[in-house]
């Protein structure tokens, strides 16, 4: 990573150090050991003269060794050390601090990272089972169904079979000095050994009276029933064995004793089957699994944050900190794997303003600003009960998204896509897409989720007469459909009966399952409809239990099969294939989006507002260039025959069909158009080369993750070999020379619209009601795929310098800049102005109210405006949509004079007589009605203020 060396100041004046009530501008920093505290530290100044109010950081606590991302936390009650410890931490802060800046970090209250041999809540959880201190931390079926795992935890982390990890010698015992425990190892994970096995395995082969002393002591913990004097005991007597290690005689007969077990495969054997774990492949927990995961993930163990203790215990570091004012606010992940999301969120804001007065004078705002990763469905509404500032920004990706397409090309791409792949035009609808998808991943990936969710509803309905021949096997059929057909992630009654909002999408899932199911079946719907929060569930911990099964079901279900799977087959459009998004819905209309921004000012006026993220399938700028594709379907289907035409002499043809398939080969063309960089000579074979590995290392993540030829859990070896040598030879083998001068024309022919595109979502995203968050690095062109691409080191150094410049020029029109726009710095300078803007008004981005403009005029098809006012202070944006008909043949984001000819932007009556200057160009306008033709004279896109 390369840093800046001199300081910058910011673009306005310094910030004031007491914090305004929400961040005006965050910047999302992902950290790892390789970009800790105090590199981000080393970047602030240029952070502060971007206008950014806030660093927003990737999770800090303490995750697993080498985590590239922070998700897989191990010690939620310790800063971790790899990314400076609590020390670095600090330094950053008071950095922060002295600029008058904040911090807001991700915390990730779902799960925690398990396996491996450092998480300490896990390893005491194997070692101890049921009785553990942390048995209820994670949720755990300590009584399943399956005999072999009552008061036991499946332990899936064998990448072979138990049998032949065993015979093969990688399950051994060993002795860990630090820790006084032992433990079975393979590889780098540990699975401790039940203290009561303890005993006999000290004093196996030896008659020392020190070593049985030391037996003796964990022989004794069997006969102690108070389980709090029994964990003191446990503690005595792992001192004693710690003890007793650390003499040469002692040291010897422990690893005799070890050596001795290890050398008997059967008497190992028979070690582990008393333990409360069970050893398994990986692959078994799809199927067996008795502990909720994070997905499908099986180093990623659900918690019961639900339970107070377990909620104290995960957030000591965060209240400690925020009482420190350390931090500002935090973002949820995942909020939705959660037994009470709303219950959650409500007492995080509670013990957050409790800690609130203790904070220093200097860091008091009004309140924490907290926001949730929540993905909202189409017309699902986020709920308004919660405690919190909104979401972190999915649903504003995919509305600013949609805004960008053109509806008239819907049609032709949808067409071309379906005679593409030769399916019937029946199978259009995304959704029937997702349907498919729902129903592969749930019975292949959470078969375990399932049987027990329908066992839970099972013992409800065995409690009463009237279900009491209500069967299990019928409720898992049951269920299943209404899981496929449910058209949001998850409902959120709890023990009140459910809402209106719950009831419709019950009602909308139950409707859809019902078409599915024989009709013997269909009766056991009403009994789900009444146990999934048709009637309150009260104190029946039994139908809580159900509920909260079914709840914490349905929510990783539809994020591996919608996000996950449907996104990675269904390919009319990649660019509405994100996040957040329904690849269904194909665009937005002004006016709908104007509605939703209206709602959004009154609603959720503090809610994040990104247009890139670590979880993006394709970069802003990717996406931006594709919705051009809308505007151009006609150029884009020709293009794209006649590459497969060309290219058909290199697809192989195997016993499982042609490689890469047809729909792997239009989504990989969609792929190279979208991120090709504008300013890339296709003879610089170093760079090509870089670029080709990229796409191929996507497309093998996308084929996996599509599930259809090849997947993560059985890779088809020959078809993504095959599917790998494709992309190489377009890119750098026999293909290239036709190919790459081809792509590079047509990249050359929309990307000045793209850049018109990338340049109107980020005016967007800065001056929209909200607060705009900045993706490492996205402050140029992001021209990044889904990750890890979109984690890739940042040239801070570039962006350090263009900033220098910008600021030796703060008051001189931005329009030069396009002579170089393919280089970035022009977006990254209308991002900084416009972030200038709102610290220098800053009411108005706060809680200005939200005015649609009317536009009238020949091109009034192909503007978007809008106002926003607070007092006597007010600020006018202007940007073009689907501008590529405009555009003509230049090479430049610049329309041309006349183009726009009589299309003009009307003001409201109390701007009308006020001159607006211009943040880009230095220009005063004063008029009702503003000509397009003078307003984006010098810029495609215009920020007016007073």
């Amino acid at each position: 990573m390369s840093e800046p060396t001199t300081p910058l100041t910011p673009l306005t004046s310094p910030a004031p150090v007491t914090l305004q009530r929400v961040p005006s501008a965050t910047v999302r920093l992902q950290l790892h050991r390789e970009f800790t505290f105090d590199h981000a530290r080393a970047l602030l100044d240029d952070f502060a003269a971007l206008g950014i109010s806030h660093l927003y950081t990737s999770p800090i606590t303490t995750a697993q060794p080498g985590s590239t991302h922070g998700y897989d936390v191990v010690d939620p009650t310790r800063v971790n050390p790899e990314l400076g410890g609590e020390p670095a931490l600090e330094r950053l802060v008071d950095a922060l601090h002295a600029r008058g800046m904040g911090l807001i970090v991700d915390i990730v209250p779902n799960h925690m990272g398990v396996g491996g041999a450092h998480n300490a809540w896990w390893l005491d959880v194997l070692e101890s089972g049921p009785d553990s201190a942390y048995a209820n931390f994670f949720d755990i079926e300590w009584q399943p169904s399956n005999p072999a795992l009552r008061n036991k935890v499946l332990a899936p982390f064998l990448g072979e079979s138990y049998a032949d990890a065993l015979a093969g010698g990688r399950l051994q015992l060993a002795y860990d000095d630090a820790a006084a425990r032992l433990a079975i190892a393979y590889y780098d994970h540990r699975f401790p050994i039940a203290l009561a096995d303890y005993s006999a395995l000290l004093r196996a082969g030896n008659n020392d009276t020190a070593t049985h002393a030391v037996a003796d002591r964990f022989a004794a913990l069997g006969t102690i029933r108070s389980l709090r004097t029994r964990r003191e005991r446990a503690d005595e007597a792992r001192n004693a064995l710690r003890d007793l290690a650390t003499t040469e005689a002692g040291a010897a007969h422990i690893a005799e004793a070890v050596r001795t077990l290890n050398a008997q495969p059967d008497q190992l054997d028979a070690l582990m089957a008393r333990q409360h774990w069970r050893l398994a492949h990986w692959c078994t927990a799809n199927d067996e699994i008795n502990w909720r995961r994070f997905f499908d993930i099986g180093s990623l163990a659900g918690l019961r944050m639900e339970r107070a203790e377990v909620f104290e215990a995960t957030h000591a570091l965060l209240f400690r900190l925020y009482r420190l004012g350390w931090i500002d606010g935090v973002r949820i992940d995942h909020v939705d794997g959660l037994a009470d999301p709303a219950a959650y969120c409500r007492q995080l804001r509670r013990r957050l303003q409790a800690e609130h007065a203790a904070r220093p004078a200097d860091r008091l705002t009004s309140h924490p600003w907290i926001v949730v990763e929540k993905i909202l469905a189409h017309d699902e509404a986020m709920r308004s009960d919660w405690g919190v500032d909104g979401t972190s920004g999915y649903d504003f990706m995919n509305q600013v998204g949609a805004l960008l397409h053109d509806a008239h090309g819907e049609t032709a791409l949808t067409q071309g896509w379906l005679e593409w792949i030769g399916a019937p035009a029946a199978e259009a609808p995304f959704s029937a897409t997702a349907v498919a998808a729902r129903r592969q991943i749930l019975h292949a990936h959470f078969a375990a989720e399932l049987d027990a969710a329908a066992s839970a509803l099972h013992a409800v309905a065995q409690q009463e007469r009237s279900s009491h021949d209500v069967t299990w096997h019928a409720i898992r059929r049951a269920l299943a459909e209404v899981i496929v057909h449910f058209p949001v992630y998850r409902t959120y009654a709890s023990t009140q009966q459910r809402d209106a909002q719950d009831t419709a999408i019950l009602q909308s899932a139950m409707s859809g399952a019902a078409a599915c199911l024989r009709r013997i079946d269909q009766p056991v719907l009403g009994w789900l409809d009444t146990w999934l929060g048709g009637q309150p569930a009260g104190q029946d911990k039994l139908r809580q239990l159900a509920l909260r099964r079914c709840q914490q079901l349905s929510s990783p279900v539809a994020a591996k099969a919608v996000e996950d799977t449907a996104c990675y087959r269904y390919g009319r459009l990649l660019s509405r294939n994100e996040v957040g998004a329904d690849p269904g819905e194909f665009s937005m209309s002004a006016n709908a989006f104007h509605h939703a921004m209206q709602k959004r000012a009154l609603t959720w006026p503090h809610a994040m507002l990104t247009t890139a993220t670590h979880d993006h399938k394709r970069g802003e700028d990717v996406r931006a260039r594709l919705a051009v594709l809308s505007e151009r379907p006609a150029q884009w289907l020709a293009a794209a025959h006649q590459w497969r035409t060309e290219h058909a002499g290199w697809v192989r043809h195997l016993p499982t069909g042609p490689a890469p398939s047809p729909a792997a080969q239009w989504m990989l063309y969609q792929t190279l158009v979208g991120i090709w960089p504008a300013g890339l000579d296709w003879h610089d074979t170093d760079a090509v080369r870089e670029l080709a590995e990229r796409v191929a290392q996507w497309q093998e993540k996308a084929q996996r993750e599509a599930k259809l030829r090849t997947d993560w859990f059985a890779p088809d070896a020959e078809y993504e070999a095959a599917s790998r040598d494709f992309v190489l030879t377009l890119l750098t083998g026999e293909a290239a020379q036709t190919f790459l001068p081809s792509l590079s024309a047509f990249v050359q022919s929309v990307a000045p619209a793209a850049a018109i595109n990338g340049l109107a979502q980020t005016l967007l995203r800065t001056t929209l009601p909200g607060v705009p968050d900045l993706y490492q690095g996205a402050d140029f062109w992001d021209p990044s795929l889904v990750d890890p691409d979109n984690r890739r080191p940042v040239d801070y150094a570039a962006r350090h310098r263009a900033l220098r410049a910008l600021q030796t020029h703060a008051d001189n029109t931005l329009a030069p800049l396009l002579a170089h726009w393919t280089d970035g710095r022009i977006k990254q300078a209308v991002l900084a102005r416009a972030l200038a803007l709102r610290a220098a008004l800053p009411a108005v981005f706060e809680s200005g109210d939200y005015q649609p403009l009317a536009v009238t005029g020949s091109g009034a098809q192909h503007v978007f405006a809008f106002a926003r006012t607070h007092g006597a202070d007010a600020i006018v944006v202007i940007v073009p949509l689907h501008a590529s008909a405009l555009l003509g043949h230049t090479a430049t984001p610049a329309f041309a004079t006349g183009v726009w000819r009589d299309t003009t932007v009307c003001l409201p009556s109390a701007l009308s007589q006020i001159p607006l200057h211009s943040a880009f160009d230095g220009q005063a306008l004063q008029s009702p009605r503003l000509a397009l033709g003078q307003v984006l004279a010098h810029l495609p896109v215009a920020l007016l203020h007073t």
